[in-house]
């Protein structure tokens, strides 16, 4: 009977394996230590050197196992399986981590089990998602001080909540403000005026490379605004440095992206929503190559979220960034952002996709060389602009010159006259860059979030317009 503990004798006490001669005060610290790892096995009766000295394995002594067992908190199912004159008591990994009792809160290290500090027992609960960051007060900001009123109407207008309602009342049921007017990390991250002041560690960092390697930076910018212009100026950074294909078919040109669109923007989101931002050593990266665009994070897969589960259960790191995201669309369905990744880089068809998760979670888009017959690159329209301006102008910019012609139009007529949607994603990709080389600006530009604002021509446009044959 007690051949089936040879391996395990001879093998010694481990990170799964512990062996005590007697019950003494420090098994259930041992039962703590291998619940808040990864589980094990407790050998009563056996001595430190692997020599069996037996112990009584009757009703009683289960009884005071069990009874010892139990104070341990939460509550946690044991097995105990009497092999020969050794009770084998099965730990299993707890799924309500942290576990302590009276002595305190144990982990294993190794062959040992060792009682965590006091700042031990913190970064536990900040890994194990009981601390979580986002709904934390942030210590140094000052509300309404470091309030930004427009990040807070731009919020309230992409989720459809009246800005009527008392505005204190209205960041409390977002839970960005806390009974005692201070602003949660959530709150911080979404209307702070100075994130790079108060959160330096949650900018978004972008950069271009010349070819495939990281030697020569061509382009690079650190978004230090609220979370959602972050997001945004991120997806925009990798529209201007990425390729557009051409598919000419029945007279119609087709853009397709080197990248498929959905799935960036949700790497995106997903990058700046699940990072871990308790760990202040990096930020979001994005990094975009000629071959592939990488978007890491610091924080791989969150706790309580098996390695096999990934992309087919959900575990938010940060439930309330999550649920602000979801508000105002940036997020369709929580939990789901994975496999719509997923699913647009099978549709799209040009594009691999690669996931790994240490530390980091970063998300590899490589692009596949071949291109389809009768396909041109072409760039993006901050590109196509900087080159047109000496040649031809395209189609989409012409309606914009031509539109601007006679008197100022707003963002959401120019849109509509290169016959696109007027959401932001459209804004910053198809018009921002032409107010960057100087073609159209601002009537407003000290205001550029006025509901008033519109947009003409600079003399620079005019002389395109003019080259163009719009004033024929």
């Amino acid at each position: 009977m007690t051949d089936s503990l040879t391996p395990l004798l001879l093998a010694g006490e481990g990170y799964h394996t512990e062996f005590k001669q007697s019950l003494d005060k420090s098994f259930v610290e041992e039962a703590c230590a291998f619940a808040n790892s990864g589980g094990g096995r407790i050998l009563l009766g056996v001595s430190d050197n692997g020599v069996i000295k037996g112990v009584d394995t009757g009703n009683v002594m289960r009884s005071r196992v069990q009874d010892t067992l139990g104070q341990i908190e939460p509550r946690l199912s044991c097995n105990i399986e009497a092999v020969g004159d050794v009770l084998v008591v099965k730990i299993p990994e707890g799924t309500e981590k942290p576990y302590g009792c009276s002595r305190g809160f144990f982990m294993r290290m190794g062959a040992n089990s060792q009682k965590l500090t006091r700042n031990q027992i913190i970064e536990f609960f900040q890994k194990e998602g009981r601390i979580r960051f986002d709904e934390l007060s942030h210590a140094k900001a000052v509300y309404p001080d470091d309030f930004d009123p427009d990040a807070f109407a731009h919020f309230l207008k992409l989720a459809g909540i009246s800005p009527s309602i008392d505005r204190d009342t209205l960041l409390r049921n977002l839970d960005c403000l806390t009974a005692d007017n201070r602003l949660t990390n959530a709150g911080v991250l979404f209307f702070a005026r100075d994130i790079d002041f108060l959160l330096n560690h949650a900018i978004v960092g972008c950069v271009l490379y010349k070819g495939n390697d990281k030697v020569h930076i061509l382009d690079k910018k650190d978004f230090k605004a609220n979370l959602v212009d972050n997001i945004d100026n991120a997806m925009l950074f990798i529209q201007r440095h990425t390729k557009l294909r051409y598919k000419i078919e029945h007279l119609r040109r087709e853009e397709i992206p080197d990248y498929p669109e959905v799935a960036l923007r949700e790497a995106v989101i997903n990058a700046v929503c699940h990072r871990d931002y308790f760990d202040k050593r990096a930020n979001v990266l994005i990094e975009v190559f000629a071959d592939r665009v990488v978007i890491t994070n610091p924080g791989g897969l969150p706790s309580g979220l098996p390695p096999e589960e990934f992309g087919t259960r959900s575990v938010a790191r940060n439930p309330l960034i999550a649920s602000l995201l979801h508000r105002i669309d940036y997020i369709e369905k929580i939990g789901t952002g994975i496999n719509r990744i997923r699913q647009a880089v099978a549709e799209h068809g040009g594009t691999e996709l690669d996931l790994r998760y240490n530390d980091f979670f970063t998300a590899i888009f490589r692009a596949k060389v071949a291109m389809e017959p009768g396909g041109e690159i072409g760039g993006s329209i901050g590109e196509q602009v900087s080159e047109q301006v000496s040649e031809q102008v395209s189609e989409q910019v012409a309606r914009v010159l031509i539109a601007c012609k006679t008197q100022p139009q707003s963002k959401a007529e120019l849109l509509e006259a290169i016959g696109l949607a007027n959401v932001y994603l459209n804004y910053k990709r198809h018009l921002v860059p032409l107010i960057e080389q100087g073609i159209i600006e601002m009537t407003i530009p000290d205001k550029p979030r006025s509901r008033l604002q519109k947009y003409h021509l600079t003399d620079k446009g005019r002389a395109l317009l003019n080259k163009e044959g719009g004033d024929e």
